[in-house]
């Protein structure tokens, strides 16, 4: 048996960050991680998915350039020189996390590993090779894998999930996409914009269910620039093979049933916690198919166990993994930390992008707040206006009493990078007015963000007064 100090079981964005925060805090760190460093976030998520929309961005941009005047004639896309640019974008960032790794002196091996008991660890090497592992602080970093929706038909070609999606050698002609979620809508957005047939089947009834209301409705208005088809509140009961080698959905919307023909359908229903394999039945970790659980200093009923990203069934994304790590690292070398559940932000990639954090106006409401509500459109932002952006919005959700922001949420150009400013506000209990006094710079798209939270009390500037009641 090899005695180690700290094991972390997977080098995701969660336990890659994990190990070099427990590392700088003088830990002996092993990491074992079974495929590639940085799990599906670098490899198969976040970082290709973006790429490509960096690509479309580009498309977008020229097809525009007659409105300022830039000619550029008929535009082509080679497709296979957009994919390679993904895969060398991903290899870019996976290698400066091995380098990372050597560079705080974390050991990494590349395996798998499961629980034998509360401190001990089977681990299988890219030989298969076992070899067992006692260390004195585990955390438990496996990530999540691609979720189903039970139905006949799942298992038929042309039917791929986001790591298909990022394999495909040409644009489909046509796509049907089940699930309008951030995953769905990203994919969509790539495909349409390259001039697939894109259409959306989501079972709620609004796209982006977890946002608000008003956002998604924006948002669902400008996918038709693409040409997305969406549809809410219908249900997926069958995939069959149909002719001319196209796939064919079938699905019902209350008693009526429609079918939808396609060259792939992309299953983007969300992902899963990955409990599978980790020995946590038999270590004794209390989990779920929700996840493990874990209380908010990452810490699994058993002690010195820790649990973090996606595998603990929370927020599923990469920077809330990330700040997991942080916490369950720092905790693991004897510092006390806490997560902060209030402020998670949540992006959506695509043209424009959505960004929010904290509650929506129901859930405030839900919750018992008297509200304040306050509004700005991209449309009179002098930015936005240079930028050929206009469409979009700033939506602030205050406490009608002392003006302490419950959430932000924005739907418009660079809305991913702005929702930054209100996550540090909503960190350190800021109001709407903090950030409306605060001196924004002239012209930036951040000014939508001061005038929303003017407007907070009905003082904007850049638009007409309300209407009194």
């Amino acid at each position: 048996m090899v005695e180690k100090d700290i094991v972390i079981i997977g080098g995701g964005p969660g336990g890659y960050v994990a190990a070099i925060r427990a590392a700088q805090l003088g830990g002996k760190v092993t990491l074992i991680e079974k495929e590639e460093l940085g799990g599906t976030c670098l490899n198969w998520g976040c970082i290709p998915t973006k790429a490509l929309l960096r690509g479309v961005e580009i498309l977008d941009l020229i097809e525009g350039g007659k409105d300022y005047g830039i000619l550029a004639g008929p535009v082509t896309v080679d497709f296979a020189k957009l994919m390679a640019r993904k895969d060398r974008a991903v290899k870019t960032l996976v290698g400066g996390v091995s380098g990372l790794m050597k560079a705080n002196g974390i050991e990494v091996i590349k395996g798998t590993g499961k629980l034998i008991s509360p401190q001990v660890i089977e681990v299988v090497n890219a030989k298969q090779e076992k070899e067992i592992y006692q260390a004195r602080k585990i955390i438990l970093a496996a990530g999540s894998v691609s979720a189903e929706i039970p139905i006949p038909g799942v298992k038929l070609p042309g039917v791929i999930d986001s790591y298909g999606a990022l394999q495909l050698k040409q644009i489909p002609e046509s796509m049907v996409i089940i699930g309008a979620g951030p995953i769905g809508l990203e994919f969509g957005t790539v495909y349409a914009a390259l001039g697939a047939k894109v259409t959306v089947l989501e079972m709620l009834p609004q796209i982006l269910p977890s946002e608000d209301p008003e956002i998604a409705a924006a948002l669902e208005k400008t996918l038709r620039r693409f040409k997305i088809q969406t549809l809410t509140g219908i249900k997926v009961q069958k995939i069959v093979e149909g002719p001319e080698g196209k796939l064919q959905v079938t699905a019902a919307a209350g008693a009526e049933e429609k079918i939808f023909p396609a060259q792939y359908v992309l299953m983007a229903v969300g992902r899963k916690p990955n409990v599978e394999g980790l020995g946590l039945e038999e270590a004794g970790v209390r989990f779920s198919k929700k996840g493990i659980e874990v209380n908010d200093k990452m810490e699994t009923n058993l002690p010195g166990v820790y649990a973090i990203g996606d595998v603990t069934g929370k927020w599923l994304l990469a920077h809330y993994a990330s700040a997991q790590g942080d916490v369950a690292a720092k905790n693991a070398l004897g510092q006390e930390a806490q997560m902060d559940e209030r402020v998670v932000p949540r992006c959506v990639y695509t043209l424009p992008e959505v960004a929010s954090v904290g509650l929506t106006e129901q859930k405030a409401r839900e919750e018992g707040y008297e509200i304040k509500i306050g509004r700005f459109p991209f449309s009179a932002n002098g930015k936005a206006t240079i930028l050929g952006e206009r469409n979009g919005l700033v939506k602030i959700v205050a406490d009608g009493k002392y003006g302490e922001i419950l959430g932000v949420h924005i739907f418009g150009p660079h809305a991913t990078d702005l929702i930054g400013e209100a996550v540090v506000a909503m960190r350190l209990e800021g109001t709407a007015t903090d950030i409306g006094q605060a001196i924004h710079p002239h012209p930036t798209l951040t000014e939508a963000l001061m005038e929303a939270a003017f407007d907070v009390e009905g003082t904007a500037v850049h638009i007409p007064p309300r209407k009194k009641a």
